[in-house]
């Protein structure tokens, strides 16, 4: 079998964020690998039309999705009374759905930081509480956070998105430390670019992204993800090469800050 595979419909994963993007390749991934899905966005009607790609695709498991806004205080709590009420035991978890913000926190709404804060920070927590505690009255289980690249670039703009990713990463690795011989394993996946509609990019930059390598593609980085949790990785950056260019992210500073300042000015939205 391949790693991760287990028998069709044995086993139920849930995807957040999983209308689009890596969340939908993560949701075909884990139903090619004979898990039952239930699949979590904040919209009705891209949700419904992913969820029915699964399902066809993949008519030996089930599939279900739940329409659901996760940045707010009480989801979380509301996700998990949902699965409990509906008989659903959730073995792997993914908290994939993310809020992406370029913008100087100045210029950024309190409400916008309110709903990256809760959806990254507060619901994440509270669902890996909430499932890896069932999990292990289970035996144990799996769960995936997505943290980011960015963690390791604080630079202008990315002020709040990157500090936020940053709990994510570091929880996730603690939270790991806890809950490993207790049967869960947690793994932080930072990838850097990904060739998704999150970062506002167009078809063609996507496009040039993934050809020069700068981008990578939602199918692999999904891939990678969980090949890092099959694997109990606490903390796992997609592709070599992003790994030797953190110290440089650490230090760059200076000149060359004032000028990626200047130049990124214009993008921020």
């Amino acid at each position: 079998m391949r790693r991760g595979e287990v028998v069709k419909g044995s086993k139920t994963a849930l995807v957040t964020g999983a209308s689009k993007g890596i969340g939908r390749c993560y949701a075909l991934r884990l139903a090619d690998l004979g898990y039952n899905v239930v699949m979590v966005a904040s919209t009705e009607e891209e949700l419904s039309a992913t969820a029915d790609e699964v399902r066809t695709s993949h008519p030996e498991v089930w599939i279900k999705h739940l329409t659901k806004d996760l940045a707010t205080p009480t989801a979380a709590e509301e996700m998990f009374a949902w699965t409990e009420s509906e008989g659903i035991k959730v073995d792997v978890l993914i908290n994939n759905a993310g809020i992406f913000s370029f913008c100087d926190i100045l210029n950024t709404p309190p409400q916008r930081i309110d709903r990256i804060i809760t959806l990254h920070a507060i619901t994440a927590t509270h669902l890996c509480r909430l499932y890896a505690d069932d999990m292990i009255s289970r035996g144990g289980g799996h769960i995936l956070n997505m943290s980011s690249y960015s963690i390791w670039m604080p630079y202008p703009g990315l002020s709040l998105y990157s500090a936020s990713k940053a709990y994510l990463k570091s929880f996730s690795v603690a939270f790991s430390k806890e809950v490993r011989d207790k049967g869960v394993k947690v793994t932080a996946i930072c990838p850097a670019g990904i060739a998704t509609d999150l970062y506002g990019l167009s078809p063609k930059l996507q496009r040039f992204g993934l050809k020069t390598g700068i981008l990578m593609s939602p199918e692999s980085c999904a891939r990678r993800g969980l090949n890092g949790l099959w694997r109990g990785q606490r903390c796992k950056v997609p592709d070599w090469w992003f790994r030797l260019f953190i110290p440089i992210c650490q230090c760059l500073g200076g000149a060359p800050m004032r000028w990626l300042r200047n130049f990124t000015m214009k993008f921020q939205k």
